[in-house]
């Protein structure tokens, strides 16, 4: 009789993967951050437990929107405070802090469950070239 592989924490292998936004549509690109995070790219993903990798992302603020939502895109939130209600624009977010906009679009697109939060701290946005997780990368590759 066979038994359904089930992986263990330490049978884990977290991986890095790099990846730049320049020219990359917003939506696209962080549904393949997503996929990295849950670790649904690897064989031995299961649902119930955190098997992805660190994602490391360059350039946020070259990321591409389609159709008008450069000019309509808004991003709301709220302090939970009578008259705590903020709104933001896309254009004024991307001036302001551009990493933030591709972090909001991952948080989206991950499985609103308690491993949401850990997968999300293994997300690194950077504007520009330049990051802090040059030594995680071989430079033969």
């Amino acid at each position: 009789m066979k038994k359904t592989y089930q992986p263990k924490q330490d049978d884990v292998v977290r991986n890095w993967h790099l990846l730049d936004a320049k020219g990359e549509v917003l939506g696209r690109l962080s549904t393949k951050i997503a996929t990295y995070l849950m670790g649904k790219h690897k064989p031995s993903y299961s649902q119930h437990m955190d098997s992805g990798d660190y994602v490391v992302v360059v350039n946020s603020e070259k990321v591409e929107l389609t159709g008008k939502k450069k000019e309509q895109k808004t991003y709301k939130s709220h302090s939970g405070y009578p008259g705590g209600f903020k709104e933001v624009s896309f254009e004024r977010l991307s001036k302001k802090d551009p990493s933030r906009i591709i972090e909001f679009a991952v948080y989206g697109m991950l499985p609103d469950n308690r491993l949401r939060s850990i997968r999300m701290s293994r997300l690194h946005v950077f504007k520009g070239e330049k990051h802090k997780y040059e030594s995680k990368f071989n430079k033969n590759d």
